[in-house]
């Protein structure tokens, strides 16, 4: 959106959006009303291709619409002249206006453009069925769009804006730099012979040298492959790999939840009792704030699975949102 603006939008001289898109000669002009610049956007981005293949095509509009500032006021002043005995000509400038509202203006300005744009407009029919709809300029967002597009992105840019995922979380082809970081996890599992055996400084440093170090959607992945069976007694373990990489973000947070949806509700259901248990162990170790645990467990989600299993899990974690509601009745009551 920024490189959108910056080159589609924003006049190359002052740097205001106040400008408009002119079309003439396979070339795009960005026309400041703020400065009176003229700037030509660069040929050669595929946006520019794509407004020049889809340029929008409208009728001519009414004279009054057309007019500037400058034109009306002059139109207004021969008005009231003509009103007062006068002759419009009697209420022009010194500057010798000519009939019709063909004003002499200086070089470059806003009103000279308006007028070689009419000039040129002169004896050429325009044919439209009406305004452009909006859906004309649209792009395909589908998933299937995304992923193609994403897929032409060089690796280093799709990292850099995280392209390479939906906000879903889903996988848009290929291994992405998230699948990579819980397939490296998985193997060193293996190599060492446990899941508890994989240290936390060198997840760490695997998730930095992958860039993702602070990416909440890495807390996703950690979920659900830095814990087994034994996952209640491995939090207290992980709880400084977690508390910085989370860092009291809300948005961390949450999606280290979704990823724990996933861990319990499609790896390992049987664990879907201790559900309590884990959020308990989340709270206790600064893990996870009471307001992000009530917010989840409010309403349940399809983001992270499906949402029969969501439900699953929130109604097992009921016992654990009771007992946070009861603490802080508690804690009211002692404070009165």
């Amino acid at each position: 959106m920024d490189g959108f603006i910056s080159k589609f939008v924003l006049c190359k001289s002052c740097k205001n959006p106040e400008t408009e898109i002119q079309i003439k000669d396979g070339n795009i002009m960005l026309d400041c009303k703020a400065c009176g610049q003229r700037t030509q956007v660069d040929l050669r981005h595929k946006l520019s291709g794509f407004i020049l293949k889809n340029e929008p095509k409208g009728g001519k509009k009414a004279k009054k619409e057309k007019m500037t500032r400058r034109d009306r006021a002059k139109a207004e002043s021969q008005e009231n002249t003509s009103a007062n005995g006068g002759s419009p000509q009697d209420s022009n400038s010194d500057k010798g206006d000519a009939d019709e509202g063909d004003i002499e203006v200086a070089a470059g300005s806003d009103d000279e453009f308006t007028r070689q744009i009419q000039a040129d407009a002169k004896g050429i029919e325009i044919k439209t069925d009406g305004e452009i709809k909006d859906d004309e300029w649209a792009v395909d967002t589908s998933a299937e769009a995304v992923a193609a597009r994403a897929s032409q992105l060089p690796s280093d840019l799709k990292r850099s804006l995280a392209f390479d995922e939906d906000e879903d979380g889903e996988e848009n082809g290929g291994a992405n730099v998230y699948d990579q970081l819980g397939t490296w996890i998985i193997d060193q599992t293996k190599e060492k012979g446990g899941v508890s055996h994989v240290d936390d400084v060198d997840i760490y440093k695997k998730a930095k040298e992958l860039g993702i170090e602070t990416k909440h959607k890495t807390l996703a992945v950690l979920a659900q492959t830095i814990f087994d069976d034994n996952i209640v007694k491995q939090i207290p373990q992980r709880a400084g790999l977690l508390k910085k990489m989370i860092g009291g973000s809300e948005k961390h947070q949450k999606a280290f939840l979704g990823g724990t949806e996933r861990f319990v509700g499609n790896d390992h259901p049987k664990l879907i009792p201790q559900v309590p248990a884990i959020l308990l162990s989340y709270y206790q170790n600064d893990i996870l704030t009471e307001e992000v645990a009530k917010s989840w467990g409010s309403k349940a989600s399809k983001k992270y699975v499906d949402i029969s299993t969501s439900r699953k899990v929130r109604k097992a974690a009921e016992a654990f949102l009771k007992w946070l509601e009861e603490a802080e009745s508690d804690e009211e009551s002692g404070d009165e």
